[in-house]
């Protein structure tokens, strides 16, 4: 029986890893194929993948390794890895800890929306140190770009999540 359990969650920590991985390498191909991923104003489509830590935490890894492996490779460097990676993780996680407490999936997707929108400043803290570029027009311009695409792709990952049943693939 021991075996049994020790088996299982092997596999199953198998099964994150391998979906996680899948996650950010879908991330950094989402953004490589948008043509302002960087920058003062940035339309990530990939941004629309943080909407699945709503319907399952285990995913937050995933889109935080995609961010960070992203603005390694192709942003502005180290300081993006650490402003960019640590907005990502800092709205990845407060989303995260709703779980529990809000139970319609709906709320959390528009929490997660304001977070992400919210925690921008961090990027145009970064921009403004890297690039000289002016705080508040781009955290405004930050900040307008995120909420846009994530008011815009929350219905397709709500739908998707319909008949795909993210909780369900850990």
């Amino acid at each position: 029986m021991q075996e049994k359990i020790n088996r299982t969650g092997t596999l199953s920590n198998v099964r994150v890893l391998t979906i996680n991985g899948v996650v950010a390498a879908l991330y950094v191909a989402l953004s490589l194929i948008t043509p302002f991923a960087a920058g003062p104003v940035q339309f990530r489509i990939s941004e629309a993948l943080n909407h699945l830590v709503v319907f399952n935490k285990k995913f937050l890894w995933g889109i935080f390794l995609g961010c960070v492996l992203y603005n390694a490779l192709f942003g502005y460097g180290m300081m993006d890895v650490l402003f960019g990676g640590g907005q990502t993780l800092l709205a990845l996680t407060a989303t995260s800890l709703l779980q529990k407490k809000i139970a319609n999936p709906k709320l959390r997707l528009a929490a997660n929306t304001l977070f992400f929108t919210a925690s921008m400043f961090l990027i145009a803290i970064m921009l403004h140190i890297t690039a000289a570029a002016p705080f508040w027009a781009t955290y405004g311009t930050l900040a307008l770009s995120e909420a846009i695409v994530l008011v815009l792709t929350a219905p397709l990952l709500y739908l998707l999540n319909s008949k795909l049943h993210f909780a369900d693939r850990f």
